[in-house]
């Protein structure tokens, strides 16, 4: 395909085909991940892939209930990795570090490029994913289901596998509204209004488009897209519990020795 094909035709794929990926395919989107930039060529992730159906079934709980968890044929999880790194030191009398916020961040960082270059791939091999947020809002359950050791956290996780259906792509803000040249430019009311506008019609309307979410909306009486977010998907509630978890699992995993 023509990549800028791949790039605009992505949707986020969530019923799977009852097809395997073979062995080949996947090893070959691995390697696109493998070639992504990463900071000081350290590459300073792992990726684990899982296909072990009692395995995905365990993981089913902790990516809150997705069903590709178990309907995808192949898990992926990319993950901030700086053990195999601190271990290579330990071998060459080297100083033994990275074991603080900033080297989670470039491992995050490292984690995450990797796994958009095995997307771009996957997509362009005909495959679908879809991203999932609850890989690092419950790396805690995740890690310990994926038997992680310190100085590795989950931080990136998609299902893989042949679509079984071909919904249409989701609309994007305006280039307009996203980019800034030279220095930032901040949002005016009327800027702010005029860059919602379609996302505002086309999301409502979405939501009011499928029953359960329409059923939803209505049942906690929500008016408008912007109270969606934040009355029904990423309460401030729920996103200080994810953080609390998050710090508590990287303290616990060796990231957060950042004193002097």
């Amino acid at each position: 395909m023509d990549l800028n094909d791949v790039i605009f035709g992505h949707r986020s794929i969530r019923d799977y085909e009852d097809r395997e990926v073979s062995q080949e395919l996947l090893e070959q989107i691995i390697d696109a991940g493998i070639r992504a930039s990463s900071s000081g060529n350290m590459q300073s992730y792992s990726i684990i892939v899982t296909k072990d159906k009692e395995l995905k079934r365990k993981l089913y709980t902790a990516h809150m209930e997705q069903s590709m968890v178990v309907d995808a044929p192949i898990l992926l999880t990319f993950c901030a990795d700086f053990n195999r790194m601190r271990k290579w030191l330990m071998l060459n009398d080297a100083p033994v570090h990275f074991d603080n916020y900033m080297s989670f961040m470039i491992g995050a960082i490292d984690a995450s490029l990797a796994a958009q270059n095995c997307a771009l791939a996957a997509e362009n091999a005909g495959l679908g994913i879809c991203y999932m947020g609850s890989t690092l809002a419950n790396c805690d359950q995740i890690g310990k289901l994926l038997n992680l050791p310190p100085n590795v956290v989950p931080v990136v996780g998609y299902s893989l596998g042949y679509p079984a259906e071909n919904p249409a792509p989701r609309d994007r803000l305006p280039r307009h509204g996203i980019v800034h040249y030279d220095q930032y430019h901040d949002y005016s009311e009327e800027e702010i209004l005029e860059i919602y506008k379609d996302r505002n019609e086309k999301g409502w309307k979405r939501y009011m488009d499928i029953p359960r979410l329409k059923e939803m909306t209505e049942r906690l009486g929500l008016k408008n897209l912007a109270q969606v977010y934040t009355i029904a998907k990423y309460t401030k509630e729920s996103h200080i519990e994810f953080s609390q978890t998050v710090l508590n699992y990287l303290e616990k995993q060796n990231f957060m020795n950042n004193d002097d």
